[in-house]
């Protein structure tokens, strides 16, 4: 009896062990070093379809913990710092070091950066008239 309370109560940690954590990456990259309560390697780096980010060592990160007492971790997205002043309600704002693109929800873009298209450095008309784009 004794014993299979124990395996019962055991088995319910399991089951229970999923958990969300913050933690600092150590390691950065596609596959991040994190630590949370002891540094875990390898972690895999997971973002929205589309978007691909790799943290940067001394990030704080989101740590998912799942499987069997949380041995399966990833990691799900940075600490949002120094968001602009002017970003607004669905408004998307990406940045890497001094590079950056702000689309606003009314249509606006703004572009800071040196900006190439196709691999090309973008330079723009110096002509006097503007051809209307149809």
């Amino acid at each position: 009896m004794w014993i299979g309370q124990k395996i019962a109560d055991g088995t319910r940690i399991r089951e229970d062990s999923t958990a969300v954590d913050l933690g600092v990456t150590t390691i950065g990259g596609e596959s991040a070093a994190v630590e949370t309560r002891g540094e875990d390697r390898n972690v895999p780096v997971y973002g929205p379809k589309g978007y691909f980010w790799q943290p940067e060592a001394g990030d704080r990160v989101l740590v998912i913990k799942g499987g069997v007492a949380g041995a399966e971790r990833c990691v799900a997205g940075a600490e949002q710092k120094e968001a602009p002043e002017d970003l607004a309600p669905g408004d998307v704002y990406l940045r890497a070091g001094e590079a950056s693109i702000h689309l606003q929800s009314g249509g606006r873009i703004d572009i800071t950066g040196t900006l190439y298209i196709n691999g090309s450095l973008y330079k723009p008309c110096t002509c006097e008239t503007l051809v209307p784009a149809e």
